[in-house]
């Protein structure tokens, strides 16, 4: 068996706004001189690791989004093949991350999305980055699927909220940051909290067999409280991420 070409990887969940605890994590990690050799990230996890493999520190990327609104980064449309557009979340990577195409970053990177058309998942590794990102963060109806080369694509997340598998291969050691644990708080018994949770269950269900592929699992347990739309929040949401970190990295510590 050939030897694996990295030592330590990072596989980056899906999560929407709970992704900026990603950045937390990935900020703790740096401080404790612990970093990745390669990348993968679905959605919210595709968004962070692209900051993080372009050259910003995750402090730094968690400052882009300040100021901003979900409507800034969004568009509303006729609802046709869904509610809103990203032309303005692309237009904003444009002008954040340097790199042009995912060859281009610092750090190997693998970007995960939902093939549409044909039901399968699909592993970017290569091709005009803000356009993959996009894709794979478009959560289905929310947003209007993004087109590539006559394909549509959605939330990798469909199929692999977690992508752990994608890098194991590659990796003497995975660390996986999951920010969508399954969490069965109380809710509001009404027939849109009752959708949202079920899809929410439905797509983080198939991130359970890829957890025991990690060899340190980070899972913030308590971000359920935010609204798909919180970004003015996003600090709170990136210090619980560092905190969590920081938290598991000292138990390992004491154990050793």
């Amino acid at each position: 068996m050939d030897k694996p070409r990295y030592e330590v990887g990072y596989a980056l969940s899906g999560g929407f706004i709970k992704g900026f605890a990603h950045l937390g994590v990935m900020q703790a990690l740096d401080e404790e001189d612990i970093h990745p050799e390669i990348l993968s990230g679905v959605s919210a996890g595709a968004l962070a690791a692209v900051f993080y493999a372009d050259g910003t520190e995750p402090y730094e990327a968690l400052q882009f989004f300040s100021g901003y609104k979900f409507s800034d980064l969004t568009r509303w449309t006729l609802p046709k093949n869904g509610f809103f557009d990203l032309a303005e979340f692309i237009d904003f990577l444009c002008t954040h991350v340097k790199a042009k195409n995912i060859e281009d970053l610092n750090i190997p990177m693998i970007i995960t999305a939902t093939d549409l058309d044909k039901g399968k998942l699909v592993h970017f590794k290569s091709g005009s980055l803000p356009e993959r990102v996009a894709a794979s963060c478009c959560m289905p109806v929310l947003f209007s699927p993004i087109q590539i080369d006559g394909v549509n694509y959605v939330d990798g997340g469909v199929l692999m909220n977690f992508p752990p598998s994608t890098i194991r291969p590659y990796c003497e050691k995975v660390i996986g940051i999951n920010v969508s644990p399954i969490n069965a708080n109380g809710y509001k018994s009404n027939i849109l909290n009752i959708a949202m949770r079920s899809f929410n269950f439905m797509f983080n269900a198939n991130s359970f067999p890829q957890r025991r592929l990690c060899d340190l699992l980070i899972e913030p347990n308590n971000l359920e409280g935010y609204s798909r739309t919180d970004l003015e929040k996003a600090e709170e949401i990136f210090k619980i991420g560092y905190d969590c970190a920081k938290e598991k990295l000292y138990e390992l510590k004491q154990i050793k």
